[in-house]
């Protein structure tokens, strides 16, 4: 019996490691895919201003689906139809997000590395800010799969306040005068 119950667990850890690797493997292909060629200019990171991301944190607010539960002949069917779609929309916001926050972090390593200056502090907040927003997105995800079944809401702001925080980072490492040309 014991034997069969080592067997199995042996088995079990095979399995987890065996799905684990190419998963992580994946996550860490999409991390890099960013670091290819990065357009490290002011205007590249004014464009990723947390505006393009203000539709996203309204998207799933409650008042819409309250004023159309209201109306003659809404039906529970159609709420349902409606969230489902919104959370459809709402997932390529946060495809948006996260590839934007990659793009970010990526090229604050990329000024790192590039630095006559060591800078332990700034390794210290990419790490941070990257914990964070993984941690932030997984919960994210997790109220997302609940608000698609009825149950309570999506707040994304922490999301896009860890977004905006690595953008003002890399903004303030990038030279005002740097070029569109670098």
């Amino acid at each position: 019996m014991g034997e069969q119950n080592a067997m199995q667990g042996l088995i079990a850890i095979s399995i987890v490691i065996g799905l684990g690797a190419p998963l992580l493997m994946m996550l860490l292909r999409r991390m890099t895919d960013a670091e290819g060629s990065l357009p490290v200019t002011v205007e590249w990171i004014n464009e990723l201003s947390i505006e393009r991301y203000r539709p996203m944190m309204r998207l799933l607010d409650s008042d819409d689906l309250e004023f159309l539960k209201s109306q003659p002949g809404f039906t529970t069917r159609m709420a349902s139809k409606l969230r489902t779609q919104r959370a459809q929309i709402f997932r390529g916001y946060l495809r948006c997000l996260c590839a934007d926050f990659s793009r970010i972090c990526a090229a604050v390593k990329l000024l790192m590395a590039q630095s006559r200056y060591d800078r332990p502090d700034l390794a210290g907040t990419l790490i941070q800010h990257r914990t964070l927003f993984g941690m932030e997105l997984i919960a994210v995800y997790i109220r997302l799969y609940l608000y698609r079944m009825g149950l309570g809401s999506v707040d994304v702001s922490d999301l896009v306040k860890s977004f905006e925080t690595m953008r003002l980072e890399l903004r303030s490492l990038v030279p005002a005068t740097l070029s569109a040309a670098a």
